[in-house]
C-alpha cells in the first residue's frame, strides 16, 4: 500500500450562511493548504456572503442542494484525493491534522475521527465534549463534530452518506464500523458552542438524547429533523 502524503487528502466542508465565521476557519486551514492539502467548500445556498468569502481561501467552491448529507456526497465526488476529510463550517483542525490522520490510516485503519472539545462560555460544554468523546470509544460511533475521516475506497464501498436530514453521521459510522473500528485520534478539533448556548445547554443535551433514542428505535430521520428544527 502506498505511503499517504498530504497531498491525498481532500477536506469536504458544507456550509449554509457561514459568512460570520467561514473566513476565519477556511484561513486556519491555509498551513495545511501549503502542504498538500485541498479544499473543497460545498455551499447549500447561502442567503449571505458565504460563497464569495470562502473562494479565495480554497481549492474549490460549489452548489449543491441543501443538506449536509447531499453538499458532502458532491464535494467528494470531485474526486480528489484518496483521503476524505469531512469538516464542518464552524469546526477547527488541531496542528498538523493532516499527519495525525494520514499517520491511522497508514497503520491499518480505513476511517476514523478525532476528539472533540466545545468552544463557549458554559462550563457544561467541556463535559458534553468529554462525554461525546467516551461514548464514541466504546460504541465505535462518531459525530461530525469530531471530523470524521477515511479512505474514499471506503467511503466508496459503503455508498457514501445516506441522503437524510439528520443522523447522516450516525447512518454512515454504522456502516463504516462495518470495515473496521475507528481511529479515535485524542488530538482535538474544536466546535463552536453556539447552538447549545442559543437552545440552552441542558435543554440541548435533552433534545439530543432524546433523538439519538427515538433514531435507535428506527424512527425517520425526516421526522427527528423536523422536531429538531
Amino acid at each position: 500500500m502506498p505511503i499517504l502524503e498530504p497531498s491525498h487528502l481532500c477536506i469536504v466542508m458544507p456550509v449554509l450562511n457561514e459568512a460570520d465565521a467561514i473566513q476565519a476557519t477556511l484561513q486556519a486551514l491555509a498551513p495545511l493548504r501549503q502542504r498538500g492539502v485541498r479544499v473543497v467548500v460545498v455551499d447549500g445556498g447561502s442567503q449571505d456572503d458565504t460563497r464569495a468569502l470562502a473562494q479565495s481561501h480554497s481549492d474549490a467552491v460549489m452548489g449543491a442542494p441543501r443538506g449536509r448529507a447531499t453538499q458532502m456526497n458532491a464535494g467528494a465526488a470531485l474526486g480528489w484525493g484518496e483521503v476524505l476529510l469531512f469538516l464542518h463550517g464552524d469546526t477547527t483542525l488541531p496542528e498538523r491534522a493532516e499527519a495525525h490522520l494520514l499517520q491511522a490510516l497508514s497503520q491499518g485503519h480505513v476511517w476514523g475521527r478525532f476528539d472533540v472539545r466545545i468552544a463557549g462560555r458554559p462550563w457544561m460544554l467541556a463535559v458534553v465534549a468529554a462525554m461525546m468523546n467516551l461514548r464514541s470509544r466504546w460504541t465505535g460511533i462518531a459525530t461530525g463534530d469530531q471530523a470524521i475521516f477515511m479512505r474514499r475506497e471506503a467511503f466508496a464501498q459503503v455508498g457514501g452518506f445516506a441522503p437524510q436530514p439528520l443522523m447522516e453521521d450516525i447512518d454512515l459510522s454504522q456502516r463504516l464500523r462495518a470495515l473496521g473500528p475507528p481511529a479515535c485520534l485524542r488530538q482535538r478539533v474544536v466546535t463552536s458552542g453556539r447552538r447549545w448556548e442559543q437552545r440552552g445547554v441542558w435543554r440541548t443535551i435533552l433534545l439530543m438524547w432524546c433523538l439519538r433514542w427515538r433514531y435507535w428505535r428506527g424512527e425517520s430521520a425526516h421526522t427527528l429533523a423536523r422536531d429538531y428544527r
